[in-house]
């Protein structure tokens, strides 16, 4: 009898353990996800942006955070050539802004310029803000990648302004 409660106690224990556990986000990693620059980011990056707390990821050189997903970041990306979409400077890291979806699948793209490799990070704007993201990441990207010396042209100097 004492067995069989232990095993009943146990098992809603573990039950109870689960029920609080966040499934881990899958990410489709980039081509250059094992690169060392990655590596040296991804341990660098914040364990919370704003609210949003950073949760496990199933890829090398990929993050998320929030719950439900608002914020998704690979690194090892092709670095993007020249380009007339905007660009925002945050803490000496130049970052391309590109719309992608539409309505209630529209995601802001942004993805770092002259650095190699490139970081691209996935905002859901009905969860989180560019302007909030931006400041966070790019300390982290400063410190693990050096700039490869290419900068935007016209670029906006702070992400204070509104993407």
């Amino acid at each position: 009898m004492i067995r069989r409660l232990t095993a009943v106690a146990a098992a809603a224990g573990a039950l109870l353990a689960l029920t609080g556990c966040t499934p881990t986000i899958s990410v489709e990693p980039a081509p250059a996800a094992t690169d060392t620059a990655c590596a040296a980011l991804i341990v660098r990056l914040p364990a919370t942006i704003g609210p949003l707390e950073k949760r496990r990821t199933d890829a090398q050189g990929t993050a998320a955070w929030g719950d439900p997903e608002a914020v998704q970041l690979r690194c090892g990306v092709t670095p993007p050539g020249p380009t007339t979409d905007p660009c925002y400077t945050v803490s000496d890291v130049d970052w391309i802004l590109t719309d992608a979806g539409t309505g209630s699948d529209a995601r802001e793209v942004i993805t770092t310029f002259g650095r190699t490799p490139a970081t691209q990070v996935v905002v859901d704007p009905k969860r989180a803000s560019v302007n909030d993201v931006l400041p966070t990441i790019s300390d982290a990207v400063v410190a693990a990648m050096p700039s490869a010396g290419r900068h935007c042209t016209a670029s906006v100097p702070t992400a204070s302004a509104t993407p």
